[in-house]
This record gives structure tokens, sequence and C-alpha cells, in this order.
């Protein structure tokens, strides 16, 4: 009797590409940070969340010894240029 070989890694990894594909596409929203709209340090949430803090949310950007660069306290502003987008502008 000759055994059939399956090719079920191929199919394992085409549904992992096409899994990444699906979660990258609806992962639509930026990542959201409590901060200190002076001093970029990031914060406890309840910061945020209490009208008595003093925080701030901020959105996109990255983070580098607790501080945030590269984002926006504006959500639409980062939603709107999207991940990886220059806003470069012809003139």
């Amino acid at each position: 009797m000759k055994r059939r070989k399956l090719r079920s890694s191929t199919v394992v990894l085409g549904g992992m590409g096409v899994l990444a594909a699906t979660l990258t596409a609806c992962s639509s929203e930026p990542d959201e940070r409590c901060v200190h709209p002076v001093t970029q340090e990031i914060l406890p949430d309840y910061e945020c969340e209490d009208s008595d803090g003093s925080g701030t949310y901020y959105y996109g950007g990255s983070s580098h010894k607790n501080r945030v660069s590269g984002g926006s306290f504006n959500k639409a502003a980062v939603e709107r240029d999207g991940f990886g987008s220059s806003g470069s502008s012809g003139g």
C-alpha cells in the first residue's frame, strides 16, 4: 500500500498569511496612550479617564524612555494619515 503525502503545511502557512492580512486590515485604530500634554511623559490611564487628571490621550507614534513622539493628540489626524504614510506635499 502506498501512502499519500498530504500538503497540510502549505495549507496552514497559506491560511496564516490570510489571517495576518485580515488582522492588519482590521486594526485601523491607532495606539492610545495617556500622556502629560507638556512633558509628553506617559501617565497611568486613570490620569486621562478622571476629569481631575492631568493627562490627555496621545495617538500613534512611539515611546522611548517613558516619553512619546511621532504621534498626535488629535486622533483624527493619525487615522487620516494611516500607518506608514509620509504626508509629503508638492508645491
